[in-house]
């Protein structure tokens, strides 16, 4: 028996290392603590699919479950303790509402904060982010209203932006503003990944809309979502199997919050949804997401676009929200993007998302807009995985740069 012990202990050891193990590509920082991050998730994601295939409950329920109980700690009040917190609603939203207790009696910055978690997932309320927004706010001396916008599968697009225009706007009024003794000349809007989606879109239209008096004086875009009609880009090839962000994982994400059938994941994966059979995308309108245009050299390197001469013919006409700019704001006209604040994005090498930044500070930058980029060797999620189980030191790089350029900027 013992031999055959120590064999079975041998098999088992390297059935997990192989089921753990996770090729990165190199330049990745603090690669093992994100290889078992990955295979975390990965466990965690595959028995949230099998729930689901039984019809135990839907597999964003699960995830959710899962996240709640194991990675998303509540901070307790000694965490920054300088810092008071508020459950509000805001035109109906939920939010939490963090106001640092420095300066009083003098006006202070606003930021109004969007979570990411690919529409789907994600709290203002728990884990990092309710961490990371206790630290933005006693670092600036601000009050930063984060968002609990409704998300994926109770809703879809466009009622998550709903949620974050209608906060916004609310928050901006010269009666809040004072409420809250801010600063009508300094407040800002940012979020990461999707939330960083919904940021600048907010931000395009308080920017147009002449009824908000007061708008925002600078967008803070973390990793942000910004298209979805070309899945092939340099970034979303290069880095399409690199934790936490999967090229499969970004696709199924875009299609669940615009309301496309999952059953079209291959031919989205292709972009046949943007094929050249397509009458609504105009050249000019292709030009607004075209990364052969708005990448340099570098980042475009050997790469090929991926335009399908023919496939799901008539989706556009079917799916608006697919050329709809509150859901992409890449596709904004140049008219709109001179109109809006100063931006500060953040992109990371190894992320699938890192093109959709990068064009929009090139789209921002050729319309007139001050643009300030950052850029680290990171994969997608450094930014808000600062306090789950393995902390990342990049992303409290990231994040300590962050709040110095709003500090500067705001």
């Amino acid at each position: 028996m013992r031999p055959f012990s120590v064999v079975l202990s041998l098999l088992l050891t390297a059935s997990l290392a192989y089921y753990v193990y996770t090729p990165l590509p190199d330049g990745v920082q603090e690669p093992w603590k994100l290889v078992l991050l990955a295979a975390t998730i990965r466990t965690v994601s595959n028995f949230a699919a099998l729930k689901h295939r039984l019809g135990l409950g839907h597999y964003v329920s699960s995830i959710r479950q899962f996240r709640e109980t194991l990675l998303e700690s509540d901070a307790d009040e000694e965490f920054v303790p300088a810092v008071k917190v508020s459950d509000v609603t805001f035109s109906g939203v939920p939010l939490r509402v963090y106001e640092a207790s420095g300066g009083e009696g003098s006006l202070r910055r606003g930021l109004v904060y969007f979570h990411g978690g690919g529409w789907a997932f994600g709290s203002a309320k728990k884990g990092s982010y309710d961490k990371v927004t206790r630290i933005v706010s006693a670092e600036l001396n601000a009050v930063v209203v984060s968002v609990e916008y409704r998300l994926y599968p109770e809703v879809q697009f466009p009622e998550p932006y709903l949620d974050c225009l209608a906060a916004a706007k609310y928050f901006l009024s010269a009666e809040v503003l004072s409420k809250y003794s801010v600063d009508p000349e300094r407040v800002g809007v940012s979020g990461d990944s999707a939330g960083g989606n919904l940021a600048a879109a907010v931000a395009q239209e308080i920017s147009q809309d002449s009824s908000v008096t007061v708008k925002f004086s600078v967008q803070a875009l973390i990793y942000p979502a910004l298209q979805a009609l070309d899945f092939s880009t340099p970034s979303a090839l290069q880095n399409h199997n690199v934790p936490v962000l999967y090229r499969s994982s970004l696709v199924q994400f875009w299609m669940q919050y615009l309301g496309v059938e999952l059953s079209l994941r291959e031919p989205f994966s292709s972009n046949q949804h943007s094929s050249l059979q397509q009458p609504l995308l105009t050249p000019e309108l292709r030009a607004r997401f075209d990364w052969t245009l708005l990448l340099p050299p570098e980042r475009r390197k050997n790469h090929r676009p991926v335009v399908a001469d023919q496939g799901l013919e008539g989706i556009l006409e079917t799916v608006l929200a697919l050329l709809d700019v509150r859901a992409s704001p890449l596709l904004a006209r140049s008219e709109v993007l001179s109109k809006c604040p100063k931006a500060y994005i953040l992109t990371c090498e190894f992320d699938v998302l890192r093109d959709d930044g990068l064009m929009y500070a090139r789209r921002l930058r050729d319309a007139g807009v001050q643009v300030t980029s950052a850029h680290y060797e990171c994969f997608h999620g450094c930014f808000s995985l600062l306090f789950w189980p393995v902390e990342f030191d990049v992303g409290k790089t990231a994040l300590a740069n962050y709040i110095d350029w709003l500090r500067d900027s705001l």
